[in-house]
């Protein structure tokens, strides 16, 4: 080799996950060039070493932070113990953590699984199945506009961005879509063969949206007057996140549910889905009509229940802290024309825009700051449930320079 031939130059950190990444995996994500390495707290560590506020968690699944010594203690104690055990056999956390989750619903019942996806799958098999037990013709599922409930046939199905569904159609028969809070459509799209109608209390993916008290209130009614099932899909507005432990508690009068699906938070990052509900509705499902492998397994169940001897504690500060974050957003608006409302409930928290907001996520890296852009135009937080009043200063300093630059 000649003397004057120079080396090529040696990959970074970020650059070698990239080209393995490429090399083999389903290219299915537009990642961001970000390689994370560890986490402490609300922080998270790159594999250069550089530090970021973490303002998103997983997109809301990493409800205490990142190695929480109490979540870190369970896993290492619980995982030299028993991981799996399949639901053949007993173990002595899925029992109680059912009665936690019945407690604190609402609800009669309780079934765990492993994601979102597959707790909103079963909630529509009960929904179809109380259906056809009055007539094979009680089939559809009335849903929402702009709203997403999963990746899988049946999520999908019910999920109302065409963005999703384009690709994969014909998909399930017999679904509905109306605007969200839209009443008369509401009473339109019930009759005699509705078998279930299903929204998130806050759309999510969808922008940070609520669905109004009155509208929820019709749809209970409508639900009642058709015997049909009302899921609520509380997979991101849920097991927390508003400040409650369901959004639907944020009502002004107790409406209930028939369903509801949660998942996310609940397991501080292993992952856990389920589905609670009323009698009515575990009266639809039968022995071997649904299952799971790994669902509920040991680890799991005793992860989320250590989660919510946790959670009950943090509830009145993180809506605390999540109105105080809101209202420092609000003092962003009063100076930035761009940004067209701040919105949200506990530590679920939206800025519409009304510009594209991709670059602004961009400029959080630079700025040490994590968070999400959904539609385009609406800037999403879902912080960890430990985020103090100190974590918000710091993010709102951050986000002064990013739209400075607007």
């Amino acid at each position: 080799m000649s003397s004057s031939s120079t080396a090529a130059p040696s990959l970074s950190k970020l650059q070698k996950i990239q080209e393995l990444e490429s090399n083999y995996l389903l290219q299915n994500y537009g990642r961001y060039p970000l390689a994370l390495d560890r986490g402490k707290g609300v922080y998270l560590y790159d594999v250069d070493g550089n530090k970021y506020l973490d303002l998103l968690s997983g997109i809301g699944v990493n409800s205490l932070g990142h190695n929480h010594p109490r979540i870190s203690k369970v896993i290492r104690d619980q995982s030299a113990k028993l991981l799996h055990t399949s639901n053949l056999y007993y173990h002595e956390f899925q029992g109680k953590l059912a009665k936690k989750l019945v407690e604190v619903s609402g609800m009669d019942r309780a079934f765990f699984c492993n994601s979102g996806t597959e707790a909103v799958e079963g909630s529509l098999k009960i929904a179809r199945s109380h259906g056809h037990k009055i007539s094979p013709e009680k089939y559809e599922i009335i849903s929402l506009e702009n709203s997403f409930h999963g990746r899988t046939f049946g999520a999908l199905s019910v999920t109302g961005q065409p963005k999703y569904r384009a690709d994969f159609e014909p998909l399930l028969p017999g679904v509905k879509f109306i605007e969200r809070n839209d009443e008369a459509a509401l009473e339109a799209a019930f009759s005699e063969r509705t078998a279930g109608i299903i929204f998130e209390g806050i759309q999510g993916e969808g922008g940070i949206l609520p669905v109004s008290e009155s509208f929820f209130a019709k749809a209970r009614a409508l639900c009642d007057q058709h015997n049909a099932l009302l899921i609520h899909d509380g997979i991101q507005c849920g097991v927390g996140r508003p400040g409650k432990y369901f959004s639907y508690q944020l009502l002004s009068q107790p409406i209930l549910p028939d369903l509801i699906a949660f998942a996310k938070p609940i397991s501080c990052g292993l992952p856990m889905g389920g589905i609670l509900m009323s009698q009515k509705a575990a009266d639809a499902l039968g022995t071997g009509m649904h299952g799971t492998t790994f669902g509920g397994g040991p680890l799991v169940c005793r992860v989320a229940l250590e989660f919510f001897d946790i959670l009950d504690d943090l509830l009145p500060q993180m809506v605390r802290v999540g109105e105080y974050f809101r209202e420092e957003l609000r003092g962003l608006q009063a100076k930035h024309g761009f940004i067209k409302e701040v919105r949200g409930a506990g530590l679920m928290i939206g800025v519409e825009l009304d510009i594209v907001g991709k670059q602004m996520v961009n400029d959080g890296f630079e700025n040490g700051l994590l968070f999400n852009c959904t539609h385009e135009t609406v800037l999403r937080f879902l912080p960890a449930y430990i985020l103090k009043e100190k974590h918000v200063d710091k993010a709102i300093k951050g986000l002064k320079k990013i739209f400075s630059k607007y």
